[in-house]
């Protein structure tokens, strides 16, 4: 199984998610079971590490995407990764534009698929401080373990292969 988790620039929200989702990833039965990546539905940041908050946000819940680099959406993405998993409803409307047909309905709100009732989008902290990439830290550790607990019931029924 391959994630792919999506934001505007994937320098706050998505890499934040990426790192979210390997941690709990890897505290659980399915490690090494489910490869994860993020990436940006643009391009202006390919190559740059996580926005210097978000690391910081990260690294104080443990985790560390210090290393991560941003990159562009790419059509290849589509092939390759069973879910897209979409931050907010521009970066699910801009994914799936871009997707083939066969691809659309695997391209989601992260949130919703989840299986999360009471929020449907990842608020960008890019402009804020502490307090929004907290915020949004939340709402990615959370829909986290929700894809954790979800994929772990696929995995009971067998639909996801080690």
């Amino acid at each position: 199984m391959r994630l792919l988790v999506l934001c505007l620039g994937n320098i706050c929200r998505s890499p934040m998610g990426e790192g979210a989702l390997r941690a709990r990833l890897d505290a659980s039965p399915l490690a090494g079971a489910v490869e994860v990546d993020s990436a940006g539905t643009g391009g202006w940041h390919a190559g740059e590490p996580p926005d210097r908050q978000a690391i910081r946000c990260a690294a104080g819940h443990g985790v560390d995407i210090s290393g991560l680099r941003a990159r562009q959406l790419r059509p290849a993405d589509f092939q390759a990764f069973d879910w897209i998993l979409c931050a907010d409803a521009s970066n699910l409307r801009d994914a799936q534009a871009r997707a083939p047909a066969h691809a659309r309905d695997r391209v989601v709100l992260w949130l919703p698929w989840a299986g999360i009732e009471d929020a449907s989008e990842v608020p960008d902290p890019y402009t804020g401080g502490t307090e929004e990439f907290e915020a949004a830290w939340a709402l990615v550790d959370r829909a986290a373990r929700a894809t954790v607990q979800r994929l772990t019931h696929a995995s009971a029924l067998g639909i996801i292969d080690r």
